[in-house]
């Protein structure tokens, strides 16, 4: 399946639309998978869509337990609120790497102060900023035109496109989150 790891790379030359077997899979499967591999594959998947290692997965997941509601759509919320995807949610970059690494250098402004932590939540009523000099950015500007190309941004956002902010209005629903994976799974994975 695609991740969509690559940004628009993605749509244009994917590996896995030129091969007809997943990649480093010589010969096919036999059989059909256990009920725990499809759990782990799930599960797996949807970590490395967000480019977290085990044990903060593992953490978020832990957190999203002690929330009222249900357990896989609070961690989805968690995922989905994450500063570096948001950020690309807004449109600053195309790919979570990109995003992550705009974070990771400082150039996001969350409610007027510098954060570089990818992992930073979001939380309704906050103002996420884009610092004034990678607006320049060859990257930076690409993205704001295949976001404002494709509207792709959230509608829990309200953004303004003079100044690339955006202030988070609400928390996003189940329907608003853009990972493709079926949390029951997940939670069936983690609570064997």
């Amino acid at each position: 399946m695609k991740l969509f790891l690559k940004g628009d790379k993605c749509y244009t030359k994917c590996v896995l639309d030129k091969r007809p077997t997943p990649p480093g899979v010589a010969k096919p499967q036999r059989g059909k998978p256990s009920e725990y591999a499809i759990r782990l594959r799930e599960k797996q998947k949807l970590r490395r869509l967000v480019l977290m290692t085990e044990r903060p997965f593992e953490r978020l997941y832990q957190r999203a337990t002690k929330a009222t509601g249900r357990t896989g759509e609070a961690l989805l919320r968690y995922l989905e609120c994450r500063l570096d995807n948001v950020c690309r949610r807004l449109g600053y970059s195309t790919s979570i790497k990109g995003s992550r690494q705009l974070v990771a250098h400082g150039h996001v402004k969350v409610n007027g102060r510098y954060v570089n932590i990818p992992a930073y939540e979001v939380a309704p009523g906050d103002l996420i900023q884009l610092d004034p000099k990678v607006k320049e950015n060859v990257n930076v500007k690409l993205s704001l035109d295949t976001a404002a190309r494709k509207s792709t941004r959230p509608s829990f956002f309200e953004f303004d496109e003079a100044t690339l902010t955006a202030k988070m209005v609400r928390e996003p629903s189940r329907e608003e989150c853009t990972f493709p994976v079926t949390e029951q799974l997940i939670v069936e994975y983690y609570s064997k």
